[in-house]
C-alpha cells in the first residue's frame, strides 16, 4: 500500500483532485477491495451452508438453489443501472448506498426465520452489490493516475475478485462449522450473513474519508432504457441459469420463455439507446476496438474459470470425498497464486503491451483446463461398489498434490495475468461521465459470461454424466440386491438416503458424475481458446498508451 502512495505522490500534484485525498490512495484502494471482495465472495460464501439452511428453514432442494441464483440474478441484473447510476449521482454516494443495502440486507439474511425472507434478503444483497460493484471499479479509473499506481491499484482489485469465489468457499466452511446457537443448533450459516454486516457499514462510513465524489448529472436517467435494459438482463441471467440447472436444461418452457423475452427485451433497449438523448448504455463505449474485445474477452475467459471452481469443487467432495471445508482450503493456493500473478503482471504492464500479457496468460489457462479434463477415476458399476463397501471413494487414487494443485496454481497465474490487463484496457480512455457505466458493462459482461459458460458446460456435463449412470446404474444395481442387508442400510445411513432405490440412484450419479466433470473441462479448453484467440487478434493497444490519459483516439509512442 505504501508503494502504491509513493507511486502517486512521485507523479506530481496534478494526479489527483486534492493534496489531502494524495496521502490517502493506498486506504482508499483498501477499501474499496475490502468491498470488491464481499461482493464477489458473497456468490460462494452461502454454497456450502445450504444444507444447514435448508433443515433450518425447512426449505426444499429446488427453493435452495434460489439462495445462489436469487443473489446472481439481481447482481447480473442490475449491474448496468448501478453503473449508470453511478455515474449520474455521484458515484462514491452510489458505492455508499450499495454498501450500506448490502450490509442491511445481510443482517436481514442473518436473522431470516422464513424461507421468504432469506430470498427476498439474497435479492436485496444482490441490488446492493450491483450498486457497489461498478462504482467501485470506476473510482479506481478516477482516482489513481495513470501508469504504475493505476496498474498496481487494478492488479489488487483483480487479485480480490479472482480469489473471492475460494475466499468465500473457505470463509463458508469455517463459519458453518461454528456452534453459536442463535436460534436453534448449528445456526453457524447465519454467520456467512452476518459477517458482512459490519464490514459494510464501516466501509460506507470511511468512504467520504478517503475518497472522492464525481460529478453528479440528475435528471439525465433513461427511464425506458433502465426499464428494458434491466428487464432484459433479468431475463437473460434467469434463463441462462435455469439452463444451467440440470432439473430444467434448455428444452424447459421457461426457460425458453425467459430467453425469448430476453431477446426482445434487449433488441427493444437497443432500440431506445439510439433515440434518447441520454441513454443507460452510449453506444460510444463500444465503439473502441480495444474495448469490445476487452469485453468480449472478459465474457468468456472467466466463464471457463468460475466453471472450473464448479466442477472441481464437486469432483474434490462427491468424487475424493473432501469434507466441504477441506474442499475450501484445497482451493487456497488459487487465491495465494491469483494475488503473486496479479502483482507480477502490474509491473510488466509498465513494459509490456496486455496482449501479450493476456493471450500468455489464456494459454496457461488453457493448459489448467486440459489437465483437470485428464482426471480419471475407476468409475465402473463394480468399482463403484467396491469403493463405498470397503468405505473408501472412488477417487482415492487421485492425488491432490501432483494431479490437482499443479493446474489450481496454474490456472491462477494465467487467470491474474488476465485480469489485470483486461481490466486496465477495457475502461482505459473510457471518458469520465461514461466510467460508471463502463465499468458496469465490464461486470455484465463477466456474469453473463459466467452464466451462459456455466449453462453451456452443464450441459455438457449433464450429457456425458447421465450417458455413464445409464451404462453402470443396472450393475449397482444388481450389485446392491445381492449385498449383505445390514451393509445396505450401513451405506444408507453414511449416505443419508431412505431408501436402497434412492441409494443406487446416488452411487451411479458419483460413478457418472467424472465423466461429466472431465469433458465439461474439455468445453472449458475451447471456450478458454476462443477468448485467447480475442486477445492476439484484437487487443492492439500499446502499454505506452495505457500510461497516459490522453483523450481517446490520441495514441502515444
Amino acid at each position: 500500500m505504501s508503494e502504491l502512495t509513493d507511486a502517486v505522490e512521485a507523479s506530481g500534484p496534478a494526479t489527483t483532485e486534492t493534496e489531502g485525498k494524495k496521502q490517502h490512495l493506498g486506504w482508499a484502494l483498501v477499501l474499496i477491495c475490502i468491498a470488491q471482495l464481499m461482493v464477489v465472495l458473497d456468490a460462494t460464501i452461502a454454497n456450502i451452508a445450504l444444507p444447514y439452511i435448508g433443515k433450518d428453514l425447512h426449505m426444499s432442494g429446488t427453493n435452495l438453489t434460489w439462495i445462489v441464483t436469487g443473489y446472481s440474478l439481481s447482481f447480473g441484473g442490475l449491474l448496468l443501472l448501478g453503473g449508470r447510476l453511478g455515474d449520474l449521482y455521484g458515484r462514491r454516494k452510489v458505492f455508499m448506498v450499495g454498501l450500506t443495502v448490502f450490509a442491511v440486507a445481510s443482517l436481514l439474511g442473518g436473522l431470516a426465520q422464513s424461507e421468504s425472507l432469506l430470498l427476498a434478503a439474497r435479492g436485496l444483497q444482490g441490488l446492493g452489490a450491483a450498486l457497489a460493484s461498478p462504482a467501485a471499479l470506476a473510482l479506481i479509473t478516477t482516482t489513481f493516475p495513470a501508469g504504475p499506481a493505476r496498474n498496481r491499484a487494478f492488479a489488487v482489485y483483480a487479485a480480490m475478485s479472482g480469489a473471492g469465489a475460494a475466499v468465500g468457499l473457505i470463509l463458508g466452511g469455517w463459519l458453518t462449522g461454528l456452534d453459536v446457537h442463535m436460534f436453534n443448533p448449528q445456526d453457524g450459516w447465519r454467520l456467512t450473513f452476518l459477517i458482512n454486516v459490519p464490514i459494510g457499514i464501516i466501509a460506507a462510513l470511511l468512504a467520504p474519508r478517503f475518497l472522492n465524489e464525481s460529478e453528479s448529472h440528475p435528471g439525465q436517467l433513461d427511464v425506458p432504457g433502465a426499464v428494458a435494459g434491466t428487464a432484459g438482463l433479468l431475463s437473460l441471467v434467469y434463463g441462462l441459469t435455469r439452463a444451467g440447472n440440470a432439473a430444467y436444461g434448455w428444452s424447459d418452457g421457461l426457460t425458453i420463455a425467459s430467453l425469448v423475452a430476453a431477446v426482445v427485451l434487449l433488441v427493444l433497449f437497443f432500440l431506445v439507446e439510439s433515440r434518447v438523448e441520454h441513454p443507460l448504455l452510449p453506444f460510444r463505449i463500444f465503439m473502441n476496438r480495444t474495448r469490445a474485445a476487452s469485453f468480449v474477452a472478459m465474457a468468456l475467459l472467466p466463464a471457463a474459470m468460475f466453471s472450473m471452481f464448479f466442477f472441481l469443487s464437486l469432483f474434490i467432495q462427491n468424487v475424493m470425498g473432501y469434507s466441504p471445508l477441506k474442499a475450501g482450503f484445497a482451493f487456497l493456493p488459487f487465491s495465494i497464486c491469483i494475488i503473486i500473478s496479479a502483482g507480477i503482471v502490474s509491473s510488466l504492464a509498465n513494459r509490456i503491451d496486455p496482449r501479450y500479457l493476456a493471450g500468455v496468460g489464456t494459454l496457461m489457462a488453457s493448459v489448467a483446463l486440459y489437465g483437470f479434463s485428464r482426471l480419471t477415476v475407476p468409475d465402473s458399476g463394480a468399482d463403484v461398489l467396491h469403493a463405498v463397501s470397503t468405505g473408501t471413494t472412488i477417487g482415492a487414487g487421485v492425488n491432490y498434490w501432483t494431479q490437482i494443485l499443479p493446474f489450481v496454481c496454474l490456472m491462477a497465474l494465467g487467470m491474474g495475468a488476465v485480469f489485470v490487463p483486461l481490466t486496465l484496457t477495457a475502461v482505459h480512455h473510457v471518458r469520465a461521465e461514461d466510467s460508471g457505466v463502463g465499468s458496469g458493462v465490464l461486470n455484465t459482461m463477466q456474469q453473463v459470461g459466467g452464466a451462459l459458460g456455466l449453462a453451456t458446460l452443464s450441459t455438457v456435463g449433464s450429457h456425458f454424466t447421465n450417458a455413464h449412470i445409464s451404462s453402470i446404474a443396472p450393475t449397482i444395481g444388481q450389485g446392491l440386491s445381492s449385498l449383505n442387508p445390514q451393509i445396505t442400510q450401513g451405506l444408507m445411513s453414511k449416505l443419508d438416503v431412505s431408501t436402497p432405490q434412492q441409494l443406487a440412484g446416488l452411487l451411479a450419479y458419483i460413478g457418472g458424475f467424472p465423466t461429466g466433470a472431465t469433458h465439461a473441462f474439455l468445453v472449458g479448453v475451447f471456450m478458454m481458446l476462443a477468448g485467447s484467440a480475442v486477445v492476439w487478434i484484437f487487443l492492439d493497444v500499446k502499454h505506452e498508451e495505457l500510461a497516459t490519459d490522453a483523450p481517446e483516439g490520441v495514441h502515444v509512442g
